[in-house]
């Protein structure tokens, strides 16, 4: 018996899935491969699940909406009916609204509740600038939630993902032109909101 180890022949041009650019990946994703399904839920889920959480403020109901959307994905691509460009712009607009119909179901703002919240620091001035932060970060996701849909979209790929102008005009399918009046439309809102709950 031939105790040689066995080489299985490996076609030279073949790529790693996870070496694909985007557009390899898109193509045999559409073909509901499930290693290239895999690869854009791997390369995306942070990405979603963070721009959620920012918007939310909690962790397992941004868990849950993250999930949500790639559930959408899936049923998209099944249904023939997926993104026409910028898949992740189509990805984040997936999350935006599942982020705005949660709140238009609800009545009232989502707080984070302080007990639930395990990372604060032991010492006293940590403590205080740790809830100052976490006070800070409701105010802005509560102001948020007042703009407009596509301001609120704006501002949270902008300056809470930390995408460029260039970079939100594709994902929104935009011009650079109308991203750049959105988002000082919005800036200003936000700066009235947040002095006005100042002065209250």
């Amino acid at each position: 018996m031939d105790s040689r180890p066995v080489t299985v022949a490996q076609d030279p041009g073949s790529t790693l899935i996870t070496e694909y650019s985007e557009d390899q990946l898109l193509a045999t994703a559409i073909q509901y491969d499930e290693a290239a399904l895999g690869e854009l839920y791997d390369r995306y889920e942070v990405k979603i699940y963070s721009y959620i959480f920012r918007r939310t403020g909690e962790q397992s109901l941004a868990e849950d909406l993250t999930a949500q959307v790639f559930l959408k994905m899936l049923e998209a691509i099944r249904n023939r009916k997926a993104w026409n460009s910028s898949f992740s712009g189509w990805l984040y607009r997936i999350a935006h609204n599942l982020v705005i119909d949660y709140y238009r179901q609800r009545s009232h703002h989502v707080h984070v509740s302080l007990d639930d919240e395990p990372l604060l620091p032991a010492d006293d001035q940590n403590l205080v600038q740790g809830l100052e932060m976490k006070l800070d970060a409701e105010r802005l996701r509560a102001a948020i939630s007042r703009l407009t849909d596509e301001q609120a979209e704006v501002i949270s790929l902008r300056f809470l993902e930390g995408y460029s102008i260039s970079e939100v005009a594709e994902m929104m399918n935009k011009t650079e032109g109308s991203i750049k009046a959105l988002q000082y439309r919005a800036v200003a809102t936000l700066r009235q909101f947040l002095q006005y709950e100042e002065l209250d």
